[in-house]
């Protein structure tokens, strides 16, 4: 069975105790805490905010035992109906779902993370390519054309590179986003979309 990733590699798992029925939490598994959680016996998870895998309950003594695992209809989300040995929620709650809403919420508060602000991020530079707003700089590198674009890509490809050569990783965090900026110019100048990118990068995994 074929078991579909979203944009950001992930895999949505919803954790059930196997006992009582009761939806305990919500995570999410990429391919190597899928294999970790499926081969073992205690449940896995890929933490965005740490960007690595996580061992539930490897603080707390809370594991999650699995019990069984099933695909939803479009294998797109998992069920993991598990035998905890504790609360599920970091709080101490029994399940993570303790919080009943009533009406509608009074704000939204919006996350940003990982590649999805890439695609944020090409979104406005194409719009500023349709708009030209004045004083913008987006607007001015649209304006020098892609042979500046594209000298600014290589001026910023050597600076991320002096920076990792030197060990300034204080620094390199910075010359990567300009290097990641540019480059995404440069596709909106020439009319390459990022999916092209990001099939050629599917394409080295196999």
């Amino acid at each position: 069975m074929k078991v579909k990733l979203n944009e950001q590699g992930l895999l949505p798992a919803i954790a059930q105790d196997a006992n009582t029925g009761e939806v305990l939490m919500m995570g999410y598994m990429n391919p190597g805490s899928l294999k970790r959680t499926v081969e073992g016996i205690q449940v896995w998870f890929y933490s965005r905010s740490r960007e690595d895998l996580w061992h539930k309950g490897e603080v707390s003594g809370n594991y999650l035992n699995l019990k069984e695992a099933w695909l939803d209809c479009d294998a797109d989300t998992i069920l993991l109906k598990v035998d905890p040995d504790g609360p599920a929620c970091h709080t101490g709650e029994v399940s993570c779902f303790f919080n009943k809403l009533e009406g509608l919420p009074d704000e939204y508060e919006q996350t940003d993370s990982g590649p999805s602000v890439l695609g944020e991020l090409f979104a406005l530079i194409k719009d500023r390519q349709q708009e030209m707003p004045e004083g913008s700089y987006t607007t001015c590198m649209f304006n020098e054309g892609v042979p500046r674009i594209a000298q600014k890509v290589v001026e910023e490809a050597a600076e991320t590179a002096i920076a990792a050569a030197i060990g300034d990783t204080e620094n390199l965090p910075g010359e990567v986003a300009d290097l990641l900026y540019h480059t995404l110019v440069l596709l909106a100048a020439t009319g390459v979309q990022p999916e092209a990118v990001y099939e050629k990068l599917r394409e080295r995994r196999k």
